[in-house]
């Protein structure tokens, strides 16, 4: 042999032998699981539903989210002792750690993957970081605990005030960020969504009746009032656990709200806003959330009837199916086409698999009191 092909043929061995040594691990079929009780989080499979790894040493979760960077290889873990934790799912350890406040209740990536934006309670305000090196890039004081901050398209972050009921639109697509301040929202807002598509942000109140909408596609957003007439209204009803409105479902032609204070969720036509019926529940809803088909919502509730889910057809607006998981059922997640959902039992240690179909029980995984679940496939939707 010559020894130019020689050399060439050496570095073809040499090339193939590397790549036959790399260790190739797909992530999409991955994801988290909140292990509130000892700063854990828990990585699992999919397809084999089986628990890989924990990865410890994450701080306080006991109120905690997850975003995930676009290649779905980093989590990024908003605790709520202000830490901001970037977890590497295919190492399976903290790749980076920073406590940016004293007490943080969600967050948001943009949607080019490059910012992460925290929400803070104390000292209020957001603060954006580089999700690469979690550098601080921007502190935005408010003089307010801010809650439902989302991602919009764009390089934008929406977010709302507490105290003062303001909607900020934060834009970062150019050198010297944006901000838009939109009053009026309403007394107390206590969360918020927005739709998939980016165009419509609602936020609940607590402090007087009915929800507030932003039409995102308007060159100057309004406030729209949603059901004025509808909350807990004269009668104060009590309130055992806010209802997450990230968990909000959207079957395509309506949204189903959990209802503050009441044992119903709500339908609202997604095109006008208006009621379009309620459907009686077992408890107070926390989540209300739409199969990826949108066909069922399946329902948790509040203390002390936490041990229940309910299953509505989203055609008859009727439950289906009720059935008992355990004792403090804490979260619900899909699978990305909705064949399974995961549930967590925190009072059993359990994270629980069923069949959508048939309701069948397929497995349980052990955890350490399990709360939010966290698929990977969250990392190309939008307010996820």
């Amino acid at each position: 042999m010559k020894p130019f092909r020689a050399a060439v043929a050496l570095s073809l061995l040499l090339a193939t032998t590397a790549f036959a040594d790399t260790k190739t691990i797909a992530t999409g079929d991955l994801g988290l699981v909140i292990e509130r009780a000892k700063g854990s989080v828990l990585l699992v499979d999919q397809s084999d539903r089986a628990a890989l790894a924990r990865i410890e040493g994450l701080g306080d979760l006991s109120h905690a989210s997850i975003v995930y960077s676009s290649d779905e290889r980093y989590a990024y873990v908003f605790g709520r002792d202000g830490g901001l934790t970037k977890v590497d799912i295919v190492e399976r350890n903290i790749a980076n750690r920073v406590v940016q406040a004293g007490n943080s209740i969600g967050g948001a990536i943009s949607d080019d993957g490059e910012l992460i934006a925290v929400s803070n309670y104390e000292p209020g305000g957001v603060k954006i970081f580089d999700a690469d090196t979690l550098d601080l890039v921007l502190d935005l004081p408010t003089g307010s605990k801010t809650i439902g901050l989302v991602d919009a398209p764009g390089r934008k972050f929406v977010f709302t005030m507490w105290d003062t009921g303001e909607t900020w639109i934060a834009d970062m697509s150019t050198a010297e960020p944006q901000i838009t301040k939109i009053p009026n929202m309403g007394k107390n807002p206590y969360d918020a969504l927005i739709t998939a598509n980016g165009r419509t942000y609602i936020t609940g109140l607590f402090g007087e009746d009915g929800l507030t909408a932003l039409d995102l596609w308007d060159e100057t957003p309004e406030p729209i009032r949603v059901l004025p007439n509808y909350g807990r209204g004269q009668e104060e009803m009590p309130v055992y656990k806010m209802p997450h409105l990230e968990g909000w479902a959207h079957t395509g032609s309506d949204f189903v709200l959990p209802a503050v204070g009441h044992h119903e969720v709500l339908w609202i036509d997604a095109n006008t806003l208006a009621e379009t019926g309620r459907t009686k529940t077992y408890g107070q809803p926390v989540f209300a959330m739409a199969r990826p088909d949108g066909r069922q919502v399946w329902v948790n509730f509040a203390h002390p009837l936490n041990d229940t889910i309910q299953v509505i057809d989203s055609v008859t607006k009727e439950i289906i199916h009720e059935f008992k998981p355990g004792p403090a059922v804490l979260h619900m997640e899909f699978t990305p086409r909705g064949h399974e959902i995961w549930i967590s039992v925190r009072d059993e240690n359990k994270v629980k698999i069923y069949d959508t179909q048939s309701f069948e029980f397929l497995r349980e995984i052990d955890a350490d009191s399990p709360s939010g679940i966290f698929f990977t496939a969250r990392a190309h939707r939008t307010g996820l």
